[in-house]
């Protein structure tokens, strides 16, 4: 019979737990983080009481993300994308469905659509980081950035239905730009559904109609 050691056998790393632990305290962090920035403003909220409320150590939060600007920038990309995948939101499925719908109108539907989805949950991000940016240096250049990259995303959504022979005769790529870059800010959305009480899914089809009747070449009869 052979004989035994006696010794237990060391335990496998167990390296699919350990990932799900920490993607759970990325999550926990960026909920805490956002209820705060939300409730209290960028300033009023510190590290200390984020990582408080999320169950963790500032350490943690650091490791994590880095310092409060790296936090709330996070927050900011996750609230446009849903998620924490670093694929680029252009390189995603729905806006590759957007680029590849034939069908103008039915394009600018879809992409009204994913705003009546994004802003909702975009939106109060934005008013704390409008409010941090005019007294908080870092938090300026986010907000300079942020809204450089909304201008940037218009511009080649604009350019997009330029190339498609979309564009009404009267309207520019300049000008259609600048329409888009309105109709799909959260201004428009915090002063409908936030005011005046709309349901995200009317305020997506009053943009998908609004962009539709400034920019498309009228519909064949």
């Amino acid at each position: 019979m052979e004989a035994t050691s006696g010794r237990r056998p060391r335990r496998r790393y167990d390296s699919t737990r350990r990932k799900e632990q920490a993607r759970q305290t990325r999550a926990d962090i960026l909920h805490a983080a956002r209820r705060l920035f939300i409730e209290n403003g960028y300033t009023a909220t510190t590290l200390a009481l984020i990582a408080d409320v999320a169950g963790v150590s500032v350490d943690t939060i650091y490791g994590a993300y880095g310092g409060k600007p790296s936090l709330f920038r996070t927050l900011i990309r996750v609230s446009v994308r849903g998620d924490e995948d670093p694929t680029p939101l252009q390189e995603r499925e729905v806006i590759k469905a957007i680029v590849a719908e034939p069908d103008p109108r039915r394009k600018i539907e879809t992409y009204a659509a994913m705003i009546a989805e994004v802003n909702p949950r975009h939106a109060p991000l934005v008013a704390a980081l409008r409010e941090a940016a005019r007294s908080d240096p870092e938090l300026a250049a986010i907000w300079e950035r942020h809204k450089a990259d909304r201008l940037e995303g218009m511009a080649a959504f604009a350019a997009h239905l330029a190339a498609e022979g979309a564009l009404r005769d009267s309207v520019s790529e300049a000008e259609a730009r600048d329409a888009l870059w309105t109709l799909n800010s959260t201004e428009v959305h915090d002063l409908l559904v936030g005011e005046r009480g709309w349901s995200p899914r009317r305020y997506g089809a009053w943009v998908a109609e609004q962009m539709i009747a400034a920019l498309l070449q009228p519909a064949k009869r």
